[in-house]
């Protein structure tokens, strides 16, 4: 077992750092996730190597600059609704709380999301713990995004249709 002492406390949602791609987005912080995924608007391989724009147009951090990785792989994920999706991988220095980790990250369209980052185990495992009191969330986008789903649901019961 990890001792304590050694861990450092995060909250749900932090802020987090990536110096070689120069951006700093909010993170979900999540234990259930194996790996880390961060949003890629678009990502195109050719002869070899991956190209990549990070986050979409709407995102206050885009910039639509390509970025390539020469060194990549593909992963089978499965999402906490059962859905299983082929996406990239690729390693990238991210700064949490501080610390700078060397972390593998799946590419994946986060634009329905609140958070472009999602913060898994692979990062988390004897470095952090998590107290959900804390940490920097977006509370007024988590809440919008929370009833324009529950909008959805409604409308969908009016006209009689299901999910």
């Amino acid at each position: 077992m990890i001792e304590q002492a050694n861990l450092q406390i995060i909250g749900q949602a932090e802020r987090v750092k990536f110096p070689s791609l120069d951006l700093s987005l909010h993170a979900r912080i999540d234990t259930g996730a194996r790996t880390s995924a961060i949003w890629a608007s678009s990502t195109q391989e050719a002869e070899g190597v991956l190209e990549v724009i990070f986050v979409g147009k709407s995102h206050e951090a885009y910039t639509g600059e390509v970025v390539k990785f020469h060194e990549y792989s593909q992963e089978v994920v499965t999402s906490s609704t059962g859905h299983t999706d082929v996406r990239y991988k690729v390693k990238i220095p991210v700064v949490v709380k501080g610390r700078k980790i060397k972390a593998n990250f799946t590419l994946a369209d986060r634009s329905a999301q609140v958070y472009p980052v999602l913060v898994g185990r692979n990062i988390l495992r004897g470095k952090f713990v998590v107290d959900v009191k804390g940490g920097a969330t977006l509370r007024h986008a988590e809440r919008a995004l929370a009833a324009k789903k529950e909008d959805i649901l409604k409308n969908s019961k009016n006209e009689g249709g299901s999910l």
